[in-house]
């Protein structure tokens, strides 16, 4: 397998005019082969051992599926599976015997993807791995077949299943035979799923029709290569249809990351340490002792929540809570969770990045961590729009809490949002739906959840991640039904009377410790900032630490109902 297949019809000519160079001797023919991406001549050979990657520009190139899994796999750990399966000519259609004969022969595969059994880093998965050499590894009934064979041995065994896309879509000579392949591979899927299963999606160029529309975009985690294109239709059919230009990068794994449809974007050299990493996180044998050096006394119930307040006004407060330099979400997922992994994405419409969620361990236990953040300066603000999420950002938040349910990971979200997005594309979205699907749907979620409020918290925005088994506060963080500025103008129609409302409203952790709506309060240092954060940061993991201990001991129905009788109180 190298690359004179994929750039035969783009070879240049390796020839030399020896009037011009002597009697230089010409470079042998197939050496040499002319970039698809930049134009440039490239050494084959040195393009095929940097993971067919153009060396002049850093275009990638089709992989094929052996050398795909060679890159991945543990050194001799793959087992082929349905290796003698071939199609026949459901429709027999005129010269598509003889087509696929000549592929057999050419690529020295039997059809258009390649499945089995490996392990990555000791940790054992199943993998189907398209190639673009046959027939642009589009989708007919052996394809369909191999995949849910895949699929279903992977659930008879309880296997994560890892696939790589490259598809043209649905295998026009096979007509309806071909469609009835997106049906059976997503069912195949399903029931994978409905076990407590973890598949991955890898997306490479292209993943377009009928795989797009199918098992390719299905995945719990679905990665991307960069720039590959994923899409329904293709750019030249959509044209065509709409007579209009597409956008630059449109179809683009950039643009599906923006949009909310991929996880993440990941280079070919970085895959097989992210696969590993994912793997781990999902692994059945993953360490579940959550307990810190305190356990002992923790365990004897002599865990006492901290009130040492600095004699602030709850105005004061509101304005600690706003401080520009105060420690976001961002933050203390840093401090906590070193080996986050953040995913992106809605899955519907785009990526909040108001909102940051993914996956890590504490203390060996794999969790799910959501938190709202609103950025360290200027730039970063606007980016994250100051911590005020859209719908897509609340959607985003719920995918990976069912996500968590799926594979028994508790929940660990910050609050910190002024409230939640209020302009005219959020209520075309949804914004209400949004925060009331979240409400309704974390109300029996069956894994804990722990809401902390780290700075502000504003009103619906902020409850859409706080219907938790227990709620925490940060000392000089507030949490009310709305600001102070707006409860003054709305009852007084004087915006002016603010700090008035802060003290009426009863909105810091005090009061709302005092009046059992949050069960903990976490002292703050005097100057509060992501320098001074480590002696917060050690109470959080101390404390977080006998939160899991106690909640994921329970069973999910005394879980919930612990959790609705909470409310039920208030």
């Amino acid at each position: 397998m190298d690359l004179q297949n994929m750039f035969k019809k783009r070879a240049v000519s390796a020839g030399t005019d020896s009037s011009q160079t002597g009697n230089k001797p010409e470079v042998p023919e197939g050496l040499l082969r002319k970039c698809n991406k930049c134009g440039k001549a490239i050494i084959a050979e040195e393009a095929k051992e940097q993971n067919y990657i153009c060396p002049k520009c850093g275009g990638y190139f089709r992989i094929p599926a052996y050398r795909r899994i060679e890159l991945l796999a543990d050194e001799g750990s793959f087992e082929e599976w349905d290796i003698e399966m071939e199609t026949d000519n459901p429709l027999g259609f005129k010269g598509y015997p003889e087509k696929l004969e000549s592929l057999r022969k050419k690529t020295g595969l039997r059809e258009a993807v390649v499945t089995g059994r490996i392990r990555i880093e000791g940790m054992e998965a199943v993998v189907g791995v398209c190639d673009g050499q046959f027939l642009m590894a589009s989708m007919g009934k052996v394809v369909g077949e191999k995949i849910t064979r895949l699929v279903e041995r992977a659930a008879k065994e309880q296997l994560p299943v890892i696939l790589f896309t490259c598809s043209g879509g649905a295998r026009m000579q096979e007509g309806m035979v071909s469609l009835m392949q997106m049906a059976k591979t997503s069912a195949a899927l399903k029931r994978h799923s409905d076990a407590g299963n973890l598949s991955v999606n890898v997306l490479t160029d292209p993943t377009t029709g009928g795989v797009t529309a199918s098992f390719a975009m299905l995945g719990d985690i679905i990665l991307a290569e960069p720039k590959a294109l994923i899409g329904f239709a293709g750019p030249r059919v959509i044209e065509q249809t709409i007579g209009q230009k597409l956008p630059k990068g449109f179809q683009r794994s950039e643009f599906l990351l923006k949009h909310g449809f991929v996880d993440r974007i990941v280079e070919r050299h970085n895959l097989r340490e992210t696969l590993a990493q994912i793997l781990k996180f999902h692994s059945k044998n993953s360490c579940k002792k959550v307990r810190t050096v305190h356990e002992e006394e923790q365990s004897q119930g002599k865990r006492e929540p901290a009130l040492s307040f600095q004699n602030m006004s709850a105005w004061e407060q509101v304005q600690a809570s706003r401080k520009a330099d105060r420690p976001s979400g961002s933050d203390y997922i840093q401090a906590l969770f070193p080996d986050f992994m953040e995913l992106h994405g809605d899955r519907y419409y785009g990526d909040d990045k108001a909102i940051i969620g993914g996956i890590a361990h504490f203390h060996g236990t794999p969790v799910t961590v959501i938190a709202q953040t609103k950025g360290s300066s200027t730039k970063e603000n606007i980016e994250r729009n100051f911590g005020m999420p859209s719908p897509e950002g609340y959607r985003k938040a719920l995918r990976l809490m069912k996500q968590a349910e799926k594979f028994h990971r508790p929940v660990i979200c910050f609050v910190d949002t002024p409230g939640a997005f209020c302009g005219l594309e959020a209520e075309e979205r949804g914004q209400g739906e949004a925060i009331a699907r979240n409400l309704y749907e974390m109300s029996s979620l069956q894994s804990p959840i722990l809401s902390v409020v780290a700075g502000e918290g504003g009103s619906g925005g902020a409850l859409a991640l706080a219907v938790a088994d227990e709620v925490w506060m940060l000392e000089n963080a507030v949490y009310s039904i709305l600001s102070p500025e707006g409860f003054a103008s709305i009852l007084w129609k004087d915006s002016g009377r603010a700090k008035e409302a802060a003290a009426l409203m009863k909105m810091t952790s005090g009061d709302l410790f005092r009046q059992g709506i949050v069960e903990c309060v976490i002292p703050e240092p005097e100057e509060f900032t992501v320098q001074t954060m480590h002696t917060v940061s050690e109470f959080l993991e101390a404390e977080i630490a006998v939160f899991l201990e106690k909640y994921m001991a329970m069973d999910p129905e005394e879980l919930l109902e612990r959790r609705y009788e909470r409310f039920r109180r208030m």
